[in-house]
């Protein structure tokens, strides 16, 4: 029984780049490249007329950079009701400052650009699957970066959460899988899934990135670190 591919639109204004990233993906029998755009522009066009599941995103390029095409694509999706493509950004330049804001435009993977075939091909299918990905040069200083603005007053938005919500929310953030929530909860894994869907919902978060995120901003995960 042949898997369903994964549609994938290639966004680098460099060229070389671009076509290495097509011989990795094209090689695998789950995944194809769909469409190719060389600046961001170019980019929400392609993807709001040939559709695609993930788009992999240069972060600097001419006309219009690559978190601001995320956040025009994303919107466009969300404005006619399609189910929003996937978006992973790739750059150069590991600075946080790249990170938070493709977090906030609404990406769901931040990777260096350039990285081993094998990791590429893992970060699309986990977007692809509904979770995240981000470089793990980069995760510490995410969280530490958030951790140090959390508000001392909790957030209101953790009341639209049921008790059991909370705690997988909270688990979350600690980095926890769900396979690992299931263990530590005594639930199953399906049980888990759902939880996280809901409290994604509720939150209006698009993965378990932003639901870090989210926890830490909310105060919830030093409350809960808290003795």
């Amino acid at each position: 029984m042949n898997l369903p591919t994964i549609r994938v639109v290639l966004v680098d204004d460099q060229q070389l780049v671009s076509a290495g990233l097509t011989m990795v993906i094209d090689s695998q029998t789950d995944m194809a490249v769909v469409g190719q755009a060389t600046d961001g522009t170019a980019a929400v066009r392609l993807v709001n007329s040939v559709g695609c599941d993930v788009v992999l995103m240069d972060v600097r390029m001419p006309e219009l950079d690559g978190i601001e095409a995320t956040r025009q694509i994303l919107a466009a999706a969300d404005a006619t009701e399609r189910t929003p493509p996937r978006i992973v950004m790739l750059t150069t330049y590991d600075l946080d400052e790249y990170l938070l804001t493709a977090i906030s435009a609404g990406a769901s993977g931040f990777l260096l650009e350039n990285p081993p075939p094998q990791d590429l091909l893992a970060a699309i299918r986990t977007v692809h699957s509904g979770d995240a990905v981000i470089a793990p040069s980069a995760t510490r200083r995410l969280l530490d970066h958030v951790a140090s603005g959390v508000p001392v007053v909790t957030d209101p938005r953790l009341g639209c959460l049921t008790e059991r919500e909370t705690e997988v929310l909270g688990l979350i953030a600690q980095g926890l899988s769900n396979a690992e929530i299931s263990a530590q909860l005594y639930l199953s894994e399906t049980t888990v899934k759902t939880h996280v869907r809901h409290l994604l919902a509720k939150l209006r978060l698009r993965d378990r990135v932003q639901a870090v995120v989210f926890a830490y901003e909310s105060g919830l995960a030093r409350s809960r670190s808290t003795p």
